[in-house]
């Protein structure tokens, strides 16, 4: 089983995983509330991100929550992560 080490989101790193899994993986934690309160809007973001970074995987699940989002919030997930990759 692979370990998290977190000191914040942006800074995690999981073994032998790349990034754009990894990012995956926090949008998919944040969309069910493994591990944390369900947030769709960091969801999104982190499955955006993934998406961007080249996981086909997080394209789809980004669809999924999109789907249950209002538009408002959609508009401030994007933002976010827009604003995550302009300073990472």
């Amino acid at each position: 089983m692979a370990r998290f080490e977190m000191h914040s989101f942006e800074n995690a790193s999981m073994g032998g995983e790349t990034k754009a899994e990894l990012y995956c993986d926090m949008g998919l934690m944040h969309a069910t509330g493994r591990g944390c309160p369900v947030d769709l809007i960091s969801a999104h973001k982190w499955l955006n991100i993934a998406a961007i970074k080249g996981c086909d995987r997080a394209a789809e699940l980004r669809a999924d929550v999109a789907q249950t989002m209002s538009k408002a919030e959609l508009a401030e997930a994007l933002r976010a992560a827009r604003e995550w990759m302009t300073m990472h």
